[in-house]
């Protein structure tokens, strides 16, 4: 990776701004909202416009699946550091009910959990972790939920 994309996404502010402005968020109104400083969670949400309004009048559910998207991969590569290989490897989405007005999802990635993954890897194998994403609307009502699942592994010199 380049130094200026690995400048951009060194700092919780910067990596938040980025997202932000990154063609698919800002095409479909999403904004990262919070990053904590040692990338341990985020908040994501999105406000209902012309342009990410279906036929139906609810949220495109390309765009609420798009909300929760990169968001466990990149905390991850932040928490482990550059001796791990973390990829997506695969998502679905249930829709609960139609989302309207303002959604958000917040993602959480506990010291605990990062551990666990450092345990599973250290020898070079393998591991795939599941996150289980809520997003829901401004009354905290569930809207829909992602299932993700990331590939991680150690870097070995092979």
């Amino acid at each position: 990776m380049n130094a200026t994309i690995r400048r951009w996404f060194a700092s919780p502010g910067a990596l938040r701004h980025v997202l932000s402005t990154f063609a698919p968020y800002l095409g479909a109104g999403i904004k990262v909202t919070h990053i904590a400083d040692n990338f341990s969670s985020a908040t994501v949400e999105m406000r209902q416009r012309w342009y990410n309004t279906n036929y139906v009048g609810t949220h495109f559910g390309g765009s609420l699946y798009s909300m929760v998207d990169p968001m466990y991969m990149l905390l991850l590569m932040r928490r482990l550091g550059s001796d791990y290989i973390v990829w997506d490897k695969s998502a679905s989405i249930d829709f609960i009910r139609p989302g309207k007005g303002v959604v958000k999802a917040e993602f959480a990635l506990t010291d605990e959990r990062v551990e666990e993954i450092r345990c599973a890897t250290e020898t070079g194998e393998k591991y795939l972790p599941e996150w289980h994403v809520d997003i829901v609307d401004e009354a905290g009502t569930l809207v829909a939920r992602a299932h993700k699942t990331l590939y991680v592994r150690k870097k070995t010199d092979r």
